[in-house]
């Protein structure tokens, strides 16, 4: 029996649904066409889920029913298969009152549940993957993503920092789950007769056990992730310390004030943190030099415009007598400037000598004495 074409584009706008209604079903049959009764006629009571399901695919044709087949898994496929192979003849009747049942199980309430499968499943239509695992991802959360997954996330430095003090086994487990990149990031960095030891046991690895797997996530769920959750926190504070380095000075006057008032102790680790254009003072001689050589004339004027009378002889002590002679003889000229101007420049010294020390060319510190060197 097949339903009319307006009968068969309603109940395909309720695909979705309606494949919810077949995995909520459980899938579980004792017997083909277990819905026929002694006198041999199939009741609606009687039928099974995955029964009911297989008579509406059969009833909505190939047309309308494709896109419900689409969004089912391979075993629910199987299940509903081998329903419809079982089913023998259905009546008119019997296709009528199961369409009244399930139009009614959709209009009362709570009869639809959202899940985060269901709910994949629906993006996937209007979509494409690399979309639908980025808002699945924000809809789950940490919470909803495995370990593995996770741990795919964590810098790979911080994930070899830990890794070294474990068992060669366990690591071997561990990157052998983890996403292949991740893996040779982490390998790569790992001390070298580690290294091989781990890429020894991985080529020997059979199938891990699960009891094995479930103690190894375990481990890492209570010693790296939450003590990883820990450092987060610590970390909050150093990018709130580089956002304040971009203020300029009278808003991060404004902003710290307040701060202090509210939290004085947010507000002096924040201090702490900071690199600020007064800390450049605290350069060693050949730091402060490469410095000078990375920043142009002119910058360097409008910095040292608005810089202590001791940060300015710092810089100057650094240069030449000619060159000293000849910034001086220019910041004379400028005249006036503005302070904008001068937060500016300062700035870009600030960050000039940030991505010197990045690269290896100059050490900077908070606190010179970190760093001296001892005879």
């Amino acid at each position: 029996m097949a339903l009319s074409p307006k009968e068969s584009q309603a109940l395909a706008e309720a695909a979705p649904a309606l494949a919810e209604q077949l995995e909520q079903a459980g899938l579980q049959l004792q017997s083909p066409a277990s819905g026929i009764g002694d006198d041999g006629v199939i009741r609606l009571e009687h039928l099974k889920g995955p029964e009911k399901a297989a008579i509406l695919l059969l009833s909505l044709g190939q047309k309308f029913g494709s896109s419900i087949w689409e969004t089912l898994s391979e075993d629910e496929v199987k299940e509903a298969s081998v329903a419809m192979a079982g089913l023998g003849q259905i009546t008119v009747d019997l296709v009528e009152k199961l369409l009244v049942d399930f139009a009614g199980k959709m209009s009362a309430a709570g009869a639809l549940m959202g899940n985060y499968d269901s709910t994949e499943r629906l993006l996937s239509q209007f979509l494409d993957t690399e979309k639908v695992q980025r808002v699945m991802e924000e809809i789950r959360g940490p919470a909803g993503r495995n370990m593995w997954e996770k741990l795919s996330n964590v810098q790979h430095t911080v994930l070899a920092a830990y890794l070294k003090n474990e068992y060669p086994q366990t690591v071997a487990v561990v990157l052998s789950k983890i996403k292949p990149d991740h893996a040779a990031s982490v390998l790569s960095i790992l001390p070298e007769e580690l290294a091989l030891e781990v890429i020894q046991r991985m080529l020997k690895m059979e199938s891990v056990q699960k009891d094995i797997l479930e103690k190894v996530e375990q481990t890492l769920r209570v010693e790296f992730m939450s003590n990883l959750a820990k450092t987060a926190r610590r970390d909050a504070y150093e990018s709130m310390a580089d956002i304040f380095n971009f203020f300029d000075r009278q808003t991060e006057s404004r902003f710290m004030t307040t701060l202090e008032e509210n939290d004085r102790e947010a507000a002096e680790r924040i201090k702490t943190l900071m690199f600020t254009f007064e800390d450049l003072g605290k350069l060693d001689s050949a730091s402060a030099q490469t410095l000078l050589r990375h920043v142009e004339k002119d910058k360097l004027g409008l910095a040292l415009k608005g810089c202590s009378d001791t940060l300015r002889d710092f810089f100057f002590s650094n240069m030449s007598e000619r060159a000293g002679k000849m910034l001086k003889e220019d910041m004379e000229v400028m005249g006036p400037v503005r302070l904008k101007e001068v937060d500016e420049a300062q700035m870009f010294m600030v960050n000039t000598a940030k991505d010197l020390a990045a690269s290896g060319e100059i050490m900077i510190s908070k606190n010179r004495g970190e760093d001296e060197l001892v005879y």
